[in-house]
């Protein structure tokens, strides 16, 4: 059931507000998944239209709310924001449609492939109406499989195409999801109500056919993508200068020096380096970090074993972050105070964070995608993640948007912002926590530096790779093989963890480096903003503000936070 929320009163909606709803609604449309992800009503049973066409749709209608909103005037400055960054957001899409990326659109974790899968995770399965949906789009997914498939044969004809290794690396991800043992299988065979009645026999048949077409579909792609697109597909991993800027201003929502922001990365890495040596000495005097953290991983008191362990374990630990940050350092509304840590159906690795709905039914949800095999997970590594995914985190950053309804429109509530923005300032909130004396232990410090230290990392290895630049060991320019021997001297992970790190960031450049460039922009808005306030700025005010504002690009934040502070 919905929430009920109280909340301040409502600013009267302007002629811009009235343009991003319609905006809003117009996603939900051409893309069903955005009401699913947001929890509009309406639309769960259909996909989007992938093809070509569908593509050609989108740039149209996108077209057209650029040229409203040039034409539209700002009323006050929540107008001011949303006019300047759906504005910059719809012009860098049909710029990169315009590149078009869209044909070549394949990446280990978030291209159409997985999409079409993963919305699944958010839909509603509690009464009959809820499977009927799902049935439904399982039904409908084998046309958006072909859609795709159009689009990506356009690319073909028109040289523009993703690289083989991640041809290959999708088509193996693809093929699980078409085994007869599969998801769509298990999902449709493990289909209940919550109120413990029974499927009738036209549901369950409606999910078998649904999970059988969708299986099928999802064989077509694996073999289209291993024969046909593989054949097509280019050696060359790095996507180059003028493509990943792109990239990167698409995942910051901001635009910057890529030359220089490399070499801080480089620099940011050897400090990450020097600082987790210092805490490896408070854990065994004179010990490396490869032998304090061999020493942690040998402590069985900080490990957890199995899923279950790891969910309850992911869940009192948010749960108190959540009940002592809100009586000391934030005011947290009671709808926001509510996250789900869950354990995702999928074995692809990584952890994400999902919105609420706009009217709380469907709580902010943690998710771990835990890869086939792994049972053992350290403490010591993870407590930053659940903070990083949580509170301070992502969850307090996008829940107060989706609680903000009296200010912002649905935009900037649940559709708004760059991951610069988001994987910013979690990583901002991780330092944060050690600020708040939340990883006080040397192990928890550890693992959080440990963490820090593979973001900076990326940003070396992501611009490195896909510009062509210079290895940082003088070696020569960098590799897709150096980048893996990189990674692996970066991170103590295992050796099925870096591979899928580095799949992901030759496969979606400008992405991984979002997170610490972020953090990074993050603490330069916030130092100038102090030293603008003088003896006024208040960290918490700063906070509330930066909040307040929803989802946002980086540079909209930084325009309008310091522009406030004059």
């Amino acid at each position: 059931m919905p929430v009920e929320i109280t909340h301040t009163p409502s600013r009267q909606p302007s002629e811009i507000d009235a343009i991003a709803e319609r905006w809003v609604s117009t996603l939900a449309e051409l893309d069903p998944d955005v009401a699913v992800w947001i929890g509009l009503p309406g639309h769960h049973d259909q996909l989007g239209d992938f093809s070509p066409a569908g593509h050609k749709r989108y740039d149209a209608e996108a077209a057209r709310v650029v040229a409203q909103l040039r034409a539209a005037t700002a009323v006050d400055e929540v107008d001011t924001v949303t006019k300047t960054d759906l504005l910059s957001t719809l012009e860098l899409e049909l710029e990169s449609s315009e590149a078009g990326l869209w044909k070549r659109d394949v990446n280990v974790i978030e291209s159409p492939a997985q999409s079409m899968r993963d919305t699944f995770d958010l839909m509603a399965h509690d009464t009959p109406d809820d499977w009927s949906a799902i049935a439904g789009r399982m039904t409908n997914l084998p046309a958006a499989v072909d859609g795709y498939i159009s689009s990506l044969r356009q690319g073909i004809r028109d040289g523009v195409v993703p690289a083989r290794r991640q041809v290959v690396e999708v088509a193996t991800q693809v093929l699980k999801h078409a085994q007869a043992d599969g998801f769509f299988r298990e999902f449709a065979d493990g289909a209940t109500l919550a109120d413990g009645a029974e499927l009738s026999a036209g549901l369950r048949s409606d999910l078998d056919r649904g999970a059988t077409a969708s299986a099928e579909a999802y064989g077509k792609l694996a073999a289209f993508m291993r024969t046909e697109l593989a054949a097509a597909a280019s050696d060359i991993d790095g996507v180059g200068r003028e493509m990943y800027a792109l990239q990167s201003q698409r995942f910051l929502g901001a635009k910057i020096d890529l030359d220089e922001t490399y070499e801080w990365g480089v620099q940011e890495l050897a400090r990450m380096v020097e600082e987790q040596t210092r805490i490896a000495s408070e854990i065994k005097p004179g010990a490396s970090v490869e032998e304090a953290v061999a020493i942690l991983e040998a402590d069985e008191s900080l490990k957890l074993f199995g899923t279950n362990a790891l969910q309850r374990w992911m869940q009192k630990l948010s749960d108190t972050a959540i009940a002592e940050l809100s009586a000391s350092h934030f005011d947290i509304p009671e709808p926001v105070r509510a996250l789900e840590c869950m354990i995702a159906p999928t074995k692809e690795g990584g952890i994400y964070y999902t919105s609420p709905s706009d009217d709380f039914a469907r709580p902010g949800r943690m998710w771990w995608s835990v890869p086939e095999g792994v049972t053992e997970f350290d403490t010591w590594r993870e407590a930053t993640t659940v903070y990083h995914e949580g509170v301070p985190g992502h969850h307090l950053q996008l829940g107060q948007a989706v609680y903000n309804r009296a200010t912002l429109n649905t935009w900037r509530r649940q559709l708004a912002g760059s991951s610069g923005h988001a994987e910013g300032w979690a990583l901002y909130a991780e330092r944060l926590m050690e600020e708040l004396g939340y990883l006080d232990s040397p192990a928890d410090r550890l693992g959080m530096l440990d963490g820090q230290r593979m973001r900076a990392a990326r940003v070396v290895l992501d611009i490195g790779v896909h510009l062509g630049k210079q290895r940082p060991d003088g070696g020569g320019t960098w590799t897709a093989d150096y980048a893996f021997e990189f990674m692996s001297k970066n991170v103590n992970m295992n050796a099925s963890f870096v591979r899928f790190e580095v799949n992901r960031y030759l496969g979606w450049p400008g992405q991984a480096p979002s997170y610490k460039v972020g953090q990074r922009i993050w603490e330069q808005i916030r130092d100038e903003y102090k030293t603008r306030q003088g003896a006024a700025f208040d960290i918490k005010a700063f906070h509330k503000k930066a909040l307040d504002l929803g989802g946002v690009g980086l540079d909209t934040l930084k325009s309008t936070l310091l522009g406030a502070a004059e």
